[in-house]
């Protein structure tokens, strides 16, 4: 199997010419009327993003990865650093550098977004100069945002304070990082983010603005269970879901510490994706949503008032760039 770095696309380059070899893609590009960054805006880039690709990924993940920040780099154009550590050693401190670069037209030739890529791939015995090496690769002035991907252990990354330590936002997928990924000390908690959450976005939203129709106090009164429903592949976005919906009712007021919440698996012949059910005491009191992600169908069915009302919407995730910059933004 190919090792992750040689996966990713990109021209070798020696690790001590970095920008030297940069600056000579770009001048390519433009000698052969490729798309390439004017002279004045070849430092236009609006964020740092270091990638780091952790030892359970596969080369053809890493390839889906590198598709997805290059999608995201087309709205934000970014100076990305790609980390590739090798899963078996090698004799002495080797570190091998790839770069890439890619303009993107908008409607117009002066709306042009440029993205440059550096890949580095280290050693075990290299990690301790690493820094040293971002530092030259990251452009000091900009925000750094750090997404950790596929990870083996949290106690992996504690070599790497100077990018846990730095970043704006330190970006995990809970769907598969390891389960101790929210009790780890991290050095500043407060940048950690969730992709699943943010993936979620139109979930919450759809769910967030049919129950804004009702009063806080009339969702909160007599709340006694509270049930999420999740497909075999949607395990992580029904845990992180659930946790939720225990956020937002209790800002409505409900006891949250006396409701029942569960998260259940869907029964196979249950179709959908995803299903939210709030019960009530009162017998004319009850809500139900049920999603499908496959089809994009989702309903609703609630009673507050004694009227039955039922509604059928759309549901769907963000897409993979998109989360992204959910989680980095907002």
């Amino acid at each position: 199997m190919p090792a992750i770095f040689e996966s990713l696309p990109g021209i070798e380059v020696p690790v001590g010419a970095i920008a030297k070899s940069l600056a000579q893609m770009w001048a390519s590009s433009a000698a052969d009327g490729r798309p390439a960054p004017e002279a004045d805006d070849a430092k236009a880039t609006q964020v740092n993003f270091v990638l780091h690709l952790g030892l359970n990924a596969t080369p053809e993940d890493a390839v889906a990865q590198f598709a997805t920040v290059t999608q995201f780099s087309q709205r934000y154009p970014s100076r990305i650093v790609v980390l590739c550590p090798r899963h078996t050693d090698v004799e002495g401190c080797e570190m091998r550098a790839k770069i890439f670069g890619e303009c993107f037209l908008g409607r117009s030739k002066s709306d042009k977004r440029c993205v440059e890529f550096v890949m580095l791939s280290y050693s075990r015995a290299a990690r301790p100069f690493l820094e040293n090496q971002l530092s030259i690769c990251l452009s000091t002035d900009l925000p750094l945002y750090y997404w950790a991907h596929r990870f083996s252990a949290s106690g992996r990354l504690a070599d790497y304070r100077y990018l846990l330590g730095r970043a704006k936002r330190v970006m995990i997928d809970s769907a598969i990082a390891p389960a101790d990924a929210f009790t780890y000390p991290w050095p500043n908690p407060n940048a950690l983010r969730d992709l699943v959450y943010s993936r979620l976005l139109p979930v919450r939203q759809s769910i967030g603005q049919f129950l804004s129709s009702y009063v806080p106090a009339l969702l909160a009164a007599e709340l006694q269970e509270v049930v999420v429903a999740h497909d075999l592949e949607r395990a992580a976005e029904g845990r992180v879901l659930l946790a939720w919906l225990r956020r937002r009712l209790a800002a409505c007021g409900a006891a949250v510490e006396r409701v029942r919440f569960q998260n259940a698996r869907l029964a196979n012949d249950a179709g959908g994706s995803l299903a939210v059910r709030l019960g009530y005491g009162a017998a004319k009191k009850s809500f139900a949503w049920t999603g499908d992600l496959r089809s994009g169908a989702a309903s609703f069915a609630a009673d507050f008032s004694g009227a039955r009302t039922t509604l059928a919407a759309g549901v769907s995730l963000l897409t993979p760039e998109a989360a992204l910059s959910e989680a980095m933004f907002f």
